[in-house]
């Protein structure tokens, strides 16, 4: 198949270099066009923060790889700081099954990542927008798709917590049962703060009290997860109400001491209260676990929690990959049949029409006894005529459109059959 897949990931090149070739959806929409002179009858493309490919397919023999790259390269570096070597090539199945693979997840960054099935819709989606993925990118897409859910719901590629951020809230989810009936309380509002608070408010936390040294970006934060702000020198007024406490906020002093937590505990009762750690230096008091009631983490747990889960999801790799091949072999079976099936029944039916013509015409030279033995015979003379170019058009998958197009047209050509399209309908 004429298929191309053009691209940068944090496999094949740095930060810097993915962050020049990033792509906005309207930047995007003005370079897909600019495709069509190359011949590329349909293309896709999505651009992440890890990742940005183009998925290109063509009606030629050879296909502009080096013409595609460098379209790509000319929207975005103009100063000469992308050169085409940053890029990567796959063709024809290989770059089905790389679709494939990151659409399940495990070419990703983070092992398992479940935002990239939805970032690779959005891609398809804008070109179907634009008219640029047509019959067969919708096929191949719509297969990239099915890989992703399968591999999500037939393995566990996408369980346990794999962020030190959404491990806090894992573990505060085996503390208690019932997280809309808890109370929590975010210290920082930096980006592990807001990933945590994100994370939270996803559980259906009950209340979700935000505080910050800087007010403003408390603010923020809890108008984003629908939190409360109180200000950073009055949050332990509310202790006694809170179930949770995660602290992400840079200090060279604990914020929470022993004696702080002493004082604190005789309004919040026997409550458990849970208190995990993730700020570097440290923000709590390790001392705080020997409370009673009190159940304190901080980011070595987390670490070795999530560690543990990625474990867990790299031996999950062969069942994920079993899952690829199985679907990757739906689209070759599919596309061995692209255009060759109208063929295949238009040749069937010919040489059937002319068989029963000529049994009709001589059907009375036949004995009765013998009837049902010559329409046996010839059926299986036509079979036998037919068998050769029949296989020959189907098993040839990895032929190019235009090579298959070329057979199917000389066939047509010999036994005078009508050309048809996809659908089977005559052109």
């Amino acid at each position: 198949m004429n298929l191309l897949c053009a691209g940068i990931s944090h496999h094949t090149a740095p930060l810097d270099v993915r962050e020049r070739l990033w792509f906005s959806s309207e930047e995007i929409r003005r370079t897909l066009p600019l495709l069509k002179p190359l011949g590329v009858g349909e293309s896709v493309m999505f651009s992440t923060c890890n990742r940005t490919e183009l998925y290109s397919l063509t009606e030629q023999s050879s296909i502009p790889s080096d013409e595609i790259k460098k379209i790509l390269i000319s929207q975005k570096s103009a100063d000469g700081n992308v050169q085409e070597s940053d890029l990567f090539t796959l063709t024809g199945g290989d770059a089905a099954r790389h679709l494939f693979r990151v659409a399940s997840g495990i070419d990703s960054m983070v092992l398992g990542d479940v935002q990239i099935l939805a970032q690779v819709k959005e891609g398809f989606h804008l070109a179907t927008e634009l008219g640029t993925a047509g019959f067969f990118m919708n096929r191949l897409f719509q297969l990239a798709f099915r890989a992703g859910k399968r591999s999500r719901t037939e393995t566990e590629i996408g369980d346990g917590a794999v962020s030190v951020s959404y491990a806090a809230v894992e573990l505060a989810e085996k503390i208690f049962d019932d997280m809309q009936k808890k109370t929590a309380l975010v210290i920082g509002a930096g980006e592990t703060a807001d990933l945590t608070a994100t994370h939270l408010r996803g559980k259906d936390i009950g209340r979700l009290f935000i505080t910050n040294r800087t007010q403003s970006r408390a603010e923020e934060l809890a108008a984003k997860v629908q939190g409360e702000v109180v200000p950073f020198d009055r949050w332990t007024d509310i202790v006694h109400d809170v179930d949770i406490i995660i602290s992400s906020v840079e200090v060279n002093r604990f914020i929470l001491t022993a004696p702080d937590i002493e004082r604190l505990l005789d309004r919040h009762g026997s409550k458990t209260l849970f208190i995990i750690d993730i700020g570097v230096p440290r923000n709590i008091d390790p001392d705080v676990k020997n409370f009673e009631n009190v159940f304190l983490y901080d980011l070595d747990t987390l670490n070795l929690m999530v560690e543990e889960n990625l474990q867990k999801r790299r031996a999950e790799i062969p069942k994920v990959e079993s899952v690829i091949t199985e679907v990757l072999a739906e689209l070759t079976h599919w596309y061995s049949s692209l255009e060759v099936n109208p063929t295949i029944t238009a040749l069937t039916q010919f040489m059937e029409n002319i068989r029963q013509e000529e049994l009709a015409k001589n059907i009375n030279r036949f004995d009765p006894k013998d009837r049902e033995l010559a329409e046996l015979v010839t059926k299986r003379i036509i079979n036998k005529i037919i068998h050769a170019p029949i296989v020959n058009l189907r098993t040839e998958p990895e032929a190019s459109l235009s090579d298959r197009l070329q057979k199917m047209s000389a066939i047509q050509k010999l036994f005078g059959l009508s050309r048809t399209s996809k659908d089977g309908s005559d052109v």
